[in-house]
């Protein structure tokens, strides 16, 4: 049937409303047949991934791993050989730095850095990986602390003289230098620990005109 002679149907008298009715759907019908069919298919899938790590799993660098570390706040690098390997965490073999990883304003991130005889653990809104060309580990994996109140600031110190065994000599004694003068302005590199089984340094930045004390934690190779 063509259209022209679809048009001669619908317009052909019947009997009664009933009989109308039936010749427009047949019509209709009859065109719906003629058209060419239309598909509507959605466009390739996105790849996705999930928004936490499986149980005993260790994040990765690349751009899948940092967008799930950003959405689960949650971050596992796995030291225990005593370094971070590049290509453990799918970085290619010669950059020099991994990426930074920032959720200031977003929220903070639980760190866990599996060392050979221990963990460190960590909550902290920037991670940040230094490398060398010629290496195939990172040496060195920097996050912040950071403390609302000298006394949040000194808990911090001694909780890190105490699991990770930085000197608590040197700690102390830059402690009380700070309470002496509280308004004033200090950098210092307190003596690294190990006991993790890796050297994990604090680089002490404090500022009293500041609301925020900030420490630098260093986290290098075993040596």
């Amino acid at each position: 049937m063509n259209i022209a002679a679809l048009r001669k149907s619908i317009h052909r008298p019947m009997a009664g409303a009933r009989g109308r009715t039936l010749a427009v759907t047949g019509a209709l019908m009859a065109v719906g047949l003629l058209l060419p069919s239309c598909v509507v298919t959605s466009g390739p899938a996105k790849p996705t991934s999930t928004a936490t790590l499986a149980p005993g799993a260790f994040s990765t660098l690349d751009p899948a791993g940092v967008a799930q570390i950003e959405a689960s706040k949650v971050a596992r690098l796995d030291m225990r050989s005593g370094t971070l390997e590049k290509t453990a965490v799918k970085v290619g073999a010669t950059e020099t730095f991994g990426p930074e990883i920032n959720t200031i304003g977003e929220g903070k991130i639980d760190l866990t850095i599996e060392g050979p005889s221990g963990e460190i653990t960590a909550k902290t809104d920037r991670i940040r990986f230094l490398a060398a060309e010629t290496r195939t580990d990172f040496s060195q994996v920097t996050y912040f602390l950071t403390a609302e109140s000298r006394e949040e600031f000194y808990g911090l110190i001694r909780d890190g003289v105490q699991r990770y065994g930085i000197d608590s000599e040197s700690a102390e004694r830059w402690i009380s230098s700070t309470e002496t003068d509280p308004s004033g302005k200090s950098g210092f590199s307190l003596t690294s620990g190990h006991a993790p089984g890796v050297e994990v340094n604090y680089d002490l930045r404090y500022d009293g005109s500041k609301d925020v004390q900030v420490i630098i934690v260093h986290v290098l190779p075993a040596a």
